[in-house]
């Protein structure tokens, strides 16, 4: 049992609360998954500044001499948040060069994941997230089922640029999946089912597919209960297994759309009395785009 929450603004008047209003969404979903938590925010300027790229490593602390050139580092609990201004690949390559067995936890423009262990009201404080500002954002937690309880384990899976999907969950024919992904030249960081699952879409974008049609062919191909949401710098997608196994419900207005496992995470959205709420049908993708 993990908790999975999602905002899209849609109304720039609300881009300074962010941060706030998803402070309260994902600490609202934490008796779901109290060991460890993660968020991907879209849109910040202190986080990921305008004009740089943005990089999110754990398990080491990046140096501007190890990477090369000039770059800021910035923590964030178990985080560090490296940004330049370079482009994105210039950047998740230098990382990965100067250091090859920490973990790449997201990166791209305009996108900051942070991941960290404990429960989410605490990682939430020391994030300062509640001050986040931005257009979107998704975060988890976790209790963990099929892997260790470590901030690398965290979701979002953040394994293309600006892209994130974060699960509730398991996928029961991962590992074959995985061999065929990994015999196409895909690189995994983890045993985590959920990251194949990250990969796969990954994969599927690179090649040019849209989300929607990446989410479908993931619906065909993998076997289990899910519900996961998927976004990118722009798109925000949402899709349950076969038997809707996995709890969700959506809520729309003018002014944004949101999702997670329960509503009471929904509950204190501006306007959330007047939107439309929905339970998301099996294997039918929501998608909205900036």
């Amino acid at each position: 049992m993990c908790g999975i929450v999602g905002l899209h603004l849609r109304n720039p008047d609300l881009y300074p609360r962010l941060g706030e209003l998803l402070t309260d969404m994902l600490c609202e979903m934490g008796d779901r998954g109290s060991d460890s938590a993660g968020i991907a925010v879209y849109g910040d300027p202190a986080l990921a500044p305008p004009g740089t790229s943005c990089v999110s490593v754990l398990g080491t602390e990046p140096t501007a001499e190890a990477i090369g050139f000039d770059v800021t580092v910035t923590r964030y609990d178990a985080t560090y948040l490296v940004t330049a201004k370079v482009p994105t690949e210039t950047l998740h390559d230098a990382v990965r060069t100067a250091y090859p067995d920490a973990l790449v936890a997201g990166f791209g423009t305009d996108l900051a994941v942070l991941k960290g262990v404990g429960h989410p009201r605490t990682l939430t404080e020391n994030w300062n997230l509640a001050k986040a500002q931005g257009w979107q954002g998704v975060g988890h937690t976790r209790m963990a089922t099929e892997s260790a309880v470590t901030p690398a384990g965290c979701h979002p899976y953040a394994v293309g640029p600006e892209q994130c999907l974060v699960h509730n969950g398991s996928f029961a024919n991962y590992a074959t999946i995985r061999r065929e992904l990994r015999a196409a030249g895909v690189r995994f960081d983890s045993e985590n089912d959920t990251e194949v699952g990250a990969r796969f879409v990954a994969h599927r974008l690179a090649a040019g597919c849209d989300v929607q049609t990446a989410l479908k062919e993931l619906c065909a191909k993998f076997d289990g209960f899910y519900t996961l949401l998927v976004s990118n710098r722009d798109s925000f997608a949402v899709v349950r297994d076969a038997i809707a196994c996995k709890p969700a419900v959506i809520a729309e207005t003018a002014d944004w759309v949101a999702m997670a496992s329960e509503y009471r995470a929904l509950a204190g959205l501006p306007g959330v009395g007047a939107a439309k709420i929905f339970e998301p049908e099996p294997e039918v993708v929501y998608a909205w785009t900036r």
